[in-house]
């Protein structure tokens, strides 16, 4: 299976930048998730990659062939590439079996070699029950491996997964997430998936590449990303972070609601602003009475708690009335109104860049 490679990719509607000079490269059998919020690009760069639309600068490379660049743009149908879409867009007409192997039969296969790939993939994706049925006659779980099935079949170069689960309800998407994920170890397909949901990116993926208007802010693995995200829309958007801003003490320290922040990964340049990010449920919660002094500690008033059953939800406000966002064990019960400490693990901070 080939390597993707995008090249100083942008593409503009108009006077809007949609991609704006992204190079990117997939090496062959990993999945990437494009994470990034509506509007960032990712959509954009999945057509791109599909063969549906054209760069307004830049190159799209898969194995060795250029196959889009500005005026030249090989047409999806020559790539080998399969997409699923958030609609599933399966044939109502045909049943499981034959929505599943229509790929198959555009490229003129014989009986015998359809019908063995076609119970390979079905006993695969656990459809071989429901081959006979209709996709009005299915769930949208089922539904949604219809079409994963579709794809795979065909044995692409690359498979793109247009937010493929957001149709879904709650409790089927996260069984999906780890379905897509089963798949993809299974076959190692070259894969870009597209989501806005975190959870699915960091069940999914290999590499993630977070977007913000039109361009990769980080890239790298879900661990990588969720623990050393490197700018605040990076921290905000990955998981609940708060963001702390002040002056930096030393390369080392910002100084933050009238304590001194330590932050393991620092390079601040003394006198300077300097900001870091750290996790709501990183941050503990303690009583007043434990006393708070020194690097990485504060004093806080309870603004709310709320009781989410395996969790409590704070809003805690230190000094200089900055709130900070705090997830406890629900047996910490602390009033609104009341005085607390908090402490702030030096290891769980993480310099931004600013």
């Amino acid at each position: 299976m080939p390597s993707v490679v995008l090249r100083g990719l942008s593409k503009r509607f108009g006077g809007q930048t949609a991609v704006d000079d992204v190079s990117l490269r997939i090496e062959h059998g990993q999945l990437v998730c494009l994470l990034g919020p509506s509007g960032c690009g990712k959509t954009t760069i999945l057509r791109l990659l599909a063969g549906f639309t054209e760069p307004t600068a830049g190159e799209i490379v898969i194995g060795e062939r250029v196959v889009s660049a500005p005026n030249r743009v090989l047409p999806p149908e020559r790539r080998n590439v399969s997409m699923v879409f958030q609609s599933y867009a399966l044939w109502p007409h045909m049943t499981v079996a034959e929505n599943v192997a229509y790929g198959l039969e555009l490229r003129k296969l014989d009986r015998a070699t359809i019908a063995a790939k076609l119970a390979a993939i079905l006993a695969t994706t656990q459809l071989a029950p429901l081959a006979e049925r209709y996709p009005a006659e299915l769930s949208g779980g089922q539904q949604q491996r219809v079409s994963l099935a579709r794809a795979l079949i065909v044995e692409p170069d690359m498979l793109l997964l247009d937010e493929p689960l957001s149709n879904l309800d709650a409790n089927l998407r996260e069984e999906m997430r780890f379905e897509v994920r089963r798949l993809h170890q299974t076959y190692h397909y070259t894969t870009v998936y597209v989501t806005h949901d975190q959870s699915e990116a960091m069940t999914t993926a290999d590499l993630i590449a977070v977007m913000n208007a039109g361009q990769i802010e980080q890239l790298g693995s879900p661990q990588e990303i969720y623990r050393q995200p490197r700018s605040e829309f990076v921290a905000r958007f990955l998981g609940g972070s708060n963001i702390l801003r002040g002056q930096a003490l030393d390369a080392k320290s910002l100084a933050f609601a009238g304590s001194s922040i330590e932050c393991h990964n620092a390079l601040f340049v003394a006198g300077k602003a300097a900001a870091a990010a750290v996790r709501q449920h990183d941050i503990r919660l303690l009583p007043a009475a434990s006393g708070a002094s020194g690097a990485n500690q504060l004093q806080g008033t309870v603004v709310r708690n709320v009781f989410l059953g395996a969790t409590r939800d704070y809003i805690v406000e230190v000094a200089e009335g900055v709130p900070l966002r705090i997830t406890a064990a629900p047996e910490a019960d602390f009033v609104p109104g009341a005085r607390v400490n908090l402490l702030l693990p030096a290891d769980r901070c993480h310099a931004l860049i600013t």
